[in-house]
């Protein structure tokens, strides 16, 4: 038999050992669905806090369902941080982050750094699938290169795939009827694709290319950026003209064809859809191309922080107040509501303006206790609990992310001036400020 039919026949047994190489917000969910589907999962990540946690029976994943400990603890999976265990492994698949670097071009150092780890350890008979977003091309230069730079041949030795992680961290919408679009350099490579995730899902969606797929996940992303950028406008639009944004969405949404609701925000939070243009934009500018309205989605969406402040700065204003000194309470720090990811959250740098301006910022946010380390924040503050005597404690409460815990209610009758992001709150009043 070929390595392939070798290949096919392990993934159809459940005997493939899938290694999955980062234990986040995509890596720790991936391995929780092929562990439910019967494969020896090793789980490796370079921080030994994961491995000991997970190995313990405690997630550090808050959105996780119920049952995940349960799943990890009866099926045959492992993690650790030793990465000399990647001899132990069939299918690699490699869910790492992808930032951007201080220029906003691509950070690719942690793939890099993770096939360079898988590298020493291939055999034929391995497959590898990168599932980190990127730009157009990663797989073959990044992935597919260093294949060929041990000799082996890829589609007939090595299988190398992409399929585009579609994590959406706090929906309840069962993993297995999200369609998984699969890719691979070779026709060899997609038949392995596609029999590996028709393991954890209903259905694959085959494409030409791993840089047809690669491109698929960013336009997923950058139409939702897009569309808010669009949104976030128009709410600005709105606001000049004493109009009520949620009210218009409201309305138009009526409309049974053509018309889709997105919904105005402080700015844009999570791993993918803040960066995920830049990515397109970078390498779009190597084939010459400017892409000139992804990019002024971006600038709308990268200044509604700004523009929160400027509303805040307002409110208070009208109580005769300077920001400088004043208290203010920001309502939830995590990117989205019911969750604990605050990667990329308006939040942060919402607070980062205020407290240049000289106002004492605090935050309570009852799914982010302390707030975490940053690359460009450094708060060193915990989340505060609240209650009325609080609430009428601060000048301006800013309600940025809202969690479905918080009590709207309360908040309304004891909080002497609400800067509102999401339009929880009713219409504007002395109260009430719409930002």
């Amino acid at each position: 038999m070929s390595h392939h039919q070798i290949l096919l026949e392990k993934i159809r047994q459940r005997t493939a050992t899938v290694g999955i190489l980062g234990l986040g917000y995509v890596g720790l969910p991936l391995a929780i669905r092929f562990a439910r589907a019967g494969f020896p999962v090793l789980g490796l990540d370079i921080d030994q806090t994961k491995a000991e946690m997970l190995e313990a029976g405690t997630l550090y994943l808050k959105h996780m369902p119920a049952d995940a400990i349960k799943v990890l603890r009866d099926s045959k999976f492992e993690a650790t941080s030793n990465f000399s265990r990647l001899a132990e492994v069939d299918i690699f698949v490699i869910c790492v982050p992808t930032p951007l670097n201080e220029h906003r071009e691509p950070d690719l150092s942690y793939v890099v750094s993770t096939i360079e780890s898988i590298v020493p350890h291939l055999r034929p008979g391995h497959a590898i699938c990168l599932e980190s977003t990127t730009y157009p091309g990663t797989t073959e230069e990044e992935v597919a290169s260093r294949v060929y730079l041990t000799g082996q041949i890829v589609g007939e030795e090595v299988f190398v795939i992409y399929s585009p992680e579609r994590e959406d961290p706090g929906n309840p919408i069962d993993p297995r009827n999200v369609p998984k679009v699969v890719s691979g350099m070779t026709k060899n490579c997609l038949d392995i694709a596609t029999a590996f995730y028709q393991t954890i899902v209903d259905m694959t969606v085959p494409v030409s290319s791993t840089q047809a797929a690669e491109l698929t996940k960013l336009l997923e992303n950058i139409h939702r950026a897009v569309n808010i950028g669009l949104v976030n406008e128009m709410k600005i639009v709105a606001d000049r003209m004493d109009l009520d944004i949620h009210e218009i969405i409201a309305a138009a949404s009526t409309k049974p064809f053509g018309f889709v609701p997105y919904f105005p925000g402080p700015g844009l939070g999570g791993h993918c859809i803040p960066i995920d243009p830049f990515y397109l934009t970078w390498k779009a500018r190597a084939h010459g191309v400017t892409t000139r309205f992804i990019e002024l989605a971006g600038e709308i969406n990268s200044s509604m922080p700004s523009w929160v402040a400027e509303k805040v700065g307002k409110a208070l204003n009208d109580k005769v107040k300077a920001v400088k000194g004043s208290r203010i309470l920001i309502l939830g720090i995590a990117y989205k509501k019911n969750i604990d990811d605050t990667r990329e959250s308006p939040a942060a740098e919402i607070m980062k303006i205020l407290n240049q301006q000289g106002a004492d910022v605090s935050y309570s946010d009852p799914h982010v206790p302390i707030f975490p380390r940053m690359r460009k924040y450094d708060f060193q503050l915990e989340s505060i609990p609240i209650d009325p005597d609080m609430l009428s404690s601060y000048d301006v409460v800013v309600l940025v992310t809202d969690h479905d815990a918080f009590d709207y209610e309360r908040i309304g009758r004891y909080a002497t001036t609400i800067v509102d992001t999401r339009g929880r709150f009713g219409k504007c009043s002395a109260t009430i400020v719409k930002a």
